[in-house]
């Protein structure tokens, strides 16, 4: 039975990507000014006016995907005749991944013979959307829907998501850093340095005073904790501060070479609570790797 790859817009895939593997993306929705947004082409987006609006100030809210608007985008799929892999962002910072699952419920009532598998990723940005394109590219080569959720599963938890931002305020507005207490202020230059942990929420495990410093440091965390470099694709997302990205991908090369290195400007729901500045790795370690 074939099946269809399904992401939200947090995955971060760029466009042409995601058009190439066939993956169906359910948009993330952010307001600003009290109208309602959409990005589904990240490749498009205006991220300089973006963020530097949030750096002047502007007040930027999200809101949860709800059940209606998956099941608007899964019931095509299968009315179509086909099954369903979903991976979602991580259940740890949104509610959207219980919508998935509402959405689930309610379709397969509709549907009996078909079915839908739901991922948590723990993740977001490219913590999620290179485990997606994992998912396409299993796809492609055969795997079936079970043995590739399956797979999925497990590789969720060797993906090390590691970041910093410029200023904690937009994590903790919107109440997405579970340690809150560990607050790193941005006197004297301190960057904090945060990552997902096994449950997929984000937590503050250490500070670097300086902006170099902080890159120099996600190397090095990157070169003690990656496995098998030269086989996987790694992740640099940043909010709109390319030349940082592009300057931490090549320390990246300098030790454990990795196959490829994908580098995305930060989509903008995730990135509300980032904020400008924010610069984050993504890679593969062992088994415990989120433990540490």
């Amino acid at each position: 039975m074939s099946y269809t790859i399904m992401t939200d817009t947090s995955a971060n895939i760029p466009t042409a990507d995601a058009s190439r593997q066939g993956v169906i993306i359910v948009p993330l929705s952010y307001n600003s000014a009290g109208k309602e947004y959409v990005c589904l082409d990240t490749d498009a987006f205006d991220y300089a006016t973006y963020y530097e609006s949030m750096k002047n100030g502007e007040r930027i809210t999200t809101s949860q995907i709800n059940p209606q608007r998956y099941m608007e985008y899964m019931e095509p799929v299968l009315k179509a005749g086909n099954d369903i892999l979903f991976v979602g962002m991580s259940s740890g910072i949104s509610g959207s991944f219980s919508s998935a699952s509402i959405a689930r419920e309610q379709l397969l009532e509709i549907y009996p013979d078909r079915q839908i598998c739901l991922i948590d990723s723990y993740g977001a940005s490219l913590g999620e959307g290179l485990l997606v394109l994992q998912a396409a590219q299993w796809m492609a080569e055969g795997k079936s829907l079970e043995d590739n959720a399956a797979d999925l599963t497990n590789l969720r938890m060797k993906m090390y998501q590691v970041f910093t931002v410029d200023d904690l305020m937009h994590l903790r507005r919107g109440g997405r850093l579970s340690n809150a207490s560990a607050i790193v202020g941005a006197l004297l230059n301190v960057k904090p340095l945060l990552k997902g942990n096994e449950h997929g929420k984000i937590v503050s495990f250490g500070k670097v005073r300086g902006r170099k410093k902080v890159m120099e440091r996600l190397v090095q965390i990157y070169d003690s904790l990656v496995v098998d470099a030269q086989h996987q694709t790694i992740g640099i997302s940043h909010a709109n501060c390319l030349e940082d990205a592009t300057a931490l991908a090549e320390l990246i090369r300098q030790n454990h070479t990795p196959k490829e290195i994908l580098i995305v400007n930060h989509e903008p729901v995730t990135g509300a609570y980032l904020g400008p500045g924010a610069l984050a790795l993504y890679f593969m370690g062992d088994a415990d790797v989120r433990l540490k």
